[in-house]
């Protein structure tokens, strides 16, 4: 009787984990970039027990991760970037500042509050903020792995939390 319990738990626990790793998958073939999700959703241990929502909260948490190491490099760059470049880089400090401190609280606020509306906003503006850094060095920029990963994951983001409308 205890193996079959055992037996039992067992084969419950493994469809559990299965199946949640099935919802990474499915719901990472509804984004953009489903090999970026997953890599992204696999890289935090939450998203094994997590549902749609789980997952769109933690890539707002992936997204102010990102744009953090972009506020970090901008704040390099800050001393030795050409003078010519200097106005862009202050631009891209303000884009970075409205993601931090507007659009991933927005995102996140409205994902915990069940209103998924203000987080496929919040995301979506992020991913302008990220294409407006971007643009302001007209191809030259020093930012651009930095752009690119917070523009993926704030789409990504957008996607999987308009599965929740």
């Amino acid at each position: 009787m205890l193996k079959s319990l055992a037996l039992f738990v067992l084969i419950l626990c493994t469809t559990f984990v299965v199946n949640n790793a099935n919802i990474v998958e499915q719901t990472c073939s509804k984004t953009p970039n489903s090999a970026l999700c997953i890599q992204f959703l696999n890289a935090d241990p939450k998203s094994s027990t997590a549902d749609v929502t789980g997952l769109a909260l933690i890539m707002v948490g992936v997204i102010k991760n990102k744009a953090d190491i972009a506020v970090s490099k901008i704040n390099q760059l800050g001393g030795s970037i050409p003078p010519n470049q200097k106005a862009a880089l202050t631009s891209c400090a303000d884009k970075y500042n409205a993601i931090l401190v507007a659009d991933i609280p927005q995102a996140t606020e409205a994902l915990q509050k069940g209103n998924p509306k203000f987080a496929v906003d919040g995301a979506n503006d992020a991913v302008i903020e990220a294409n407006g850094c971007e643009n302001g060095f007209s191809g030259n920029s020093p930012l651009t792995a930095e752009n690119n990963v917070v523009r993926d994951a704030s789409a990504i983001t957008s996607a999987i939390a308009s599965l929740l409308l």
